[in-house]
């Protein structure tokens, strides 16, 4: 008999840990496990990729509150829900009163989920049934830890939880409850072990499986004609609008590039809450005409596909999901120094690292655009290379039957 497997996560809307969960469901052993899927909002541009052998189960309307106005919680009747988000509000801005800056701004995200969370889990129902393993693929990991019954339960990591403002306690209670917790690289474990050192044991890696041939069929699909009015050389990075992803610093890396009469056409691939202040700030570099925001797009391949540089400036990250999509594509990429970056790419051989600094960042942006040969040499080693990973589903198979 098979066995029964339940994944969950908040929703398929376009992200780097979205598209790894979409890559998990594509190759999961479905002859010998039935996989049903809860989605907390069952919408995003990625439904339409989940592979038709899982089972996507319905939404649970107290989980989509999560990801809901509060305003709309209350006229839908969730009285209970919106007091207990608004409560969580209250909660978050009295502990962080002075949360202006963007670094404190973006960590609290954290605190906020944790406590919309914390104080909502009560008035959700449990889940009907008992699984022989839970996966949480993306934290908060509360509904799987409280709301599900099963005898094995695995909790993901994809983040660098040092950059984290929240209730390490409490969190530490919901983690408590997992019997493995799966990092997506090494590096992310580590840093996940400086916040939890009683996790230790408990701690595995499992890298994001990506499909290779998925990437590279759809970077054949069209011809992104936002791209084709540019007669200089392209860059491309594809990411949330948020402050760990530094568009804010790549506009100013901008600025420093035009000085300089470099000729370039940097173009962003992605959505999010910092698209406002974003456009201000290029507005007040004056930078709109090489530095250009794109907006969200279902399938971001053939921008990369096109693009004579693939630049990752973040501040910090889990493991950049778009950074090994380029190097799938054969695309030479630029990376900044963050504290997982040495598990993503090998620097010199198939990717360039540049240390945390805009006027590095520039130089080197201004040196590889400037070497053609050294850009060739990194796009022929990644495209000798094998990226695929979909082996990665095999340990998960040996968490399930230990």
């Amino acid at each position: 008999m098979k066995k029964k497997i339940l994944i969950t996560a908040c929703s398929l809307e376009i992200g780097g840990i979205e598209r790894s969960l979409v890559g998990l469901l594509d190759v999961f052993d479905y002859d010998q496990y039935d996989v049903d899927v809860l989605l907390f909002s069952r919408k995003g541009e990625l439904l339409p990729f989940v592979s038709p052998r899982c089972t996507l189960l319905p939404e649970i309307p107290q989980c989509a509150t999560l990801l809901t106005p509060v305003k709309t919680v209350l006229r839908q009747g969730h009285f209970l829900l919106g007091a207990a988000r608004v409560l969580a509000h209250r909660s978050v801005s009295r502990r962080f009163p002075a949360a202006g800056d963007p670094q404190t701004a973006d960590g609290m995200t954290f605190a906020t989920l944790q406590a919309f969370w914390d104080k909502s889990i009560r008035f959700m129902p449990k889940l009907s049934g008992e699984y022989d393993a839970a996966i949480s693929f993306m934290w908060p990991h509360h509904f799987v830890a409280q709301k599900v019954r099963a005898k094995k339960k695995f909790a993901w990591v994809h983040t660098d939880y040092t950059r984290a403002i929240l209730d390490k306690q409490k969190d530490a209670a919901v983690w408590d409850r997992f019997d493995r917790i799966a990092a997506v690289s090494d590096e992310c474990g580590e840093t996940f072990l400086q916040v939890y050192p009683q996790f230790r044991e408990k701690l595995t890696t499992v890298e994001n499986i990506l499909l290779p041939a998925f990437v590279q069929r759809s970077a054949l699909e069209f011809e992104p004609e936002e791209m084709a009015d540019a007669d200089v050389p392209k860059l491309v990075s594809v990411g949330r609008l948020c402050y760990p992803k530094a568009y804010d610093r790549a506009a100013r890396i901008s600025r420093i590039l035009k000085d300089r009469g470099v000729p370039f056409c940097w173009y962003v691939v992605g959505f999010g809450g910092e698209e406002q202040a974003l456009r201000a700030l290029i507005a007040e570099l004056d930078v709109g005409d090489c530095f250009r925001l794109l907006g969200k797009k279902s399938n971001p391949y053939p921008y990369i596909r096109a693009c004579d540089l693939f630049v990752q400036a973040s501040r910090y990250e889990g493991k950049a999901v778009t950074v090994r999509e380029a190097q799938m594509l054969a695309r030479p990429v630029l990376i900044t120094d963050f504290l997982t970056a040495r598990s993503q790419v090998r620097d010199g051989f198939d990717a360039v690292i540049v240390p945390q600094d805009e006027t590095a960042i520039a130089d080197a942006i201004e040196s590889l655009l400037g070497d053609e040969e050294k850009r060739r040499q990194l796009s022929e080693n990644a495209r000798a290379s094998d990226y695929g990973n979909a082996s990665e589903a095999e340990k998960i198979y040996r968490m399930i039957e230990e």
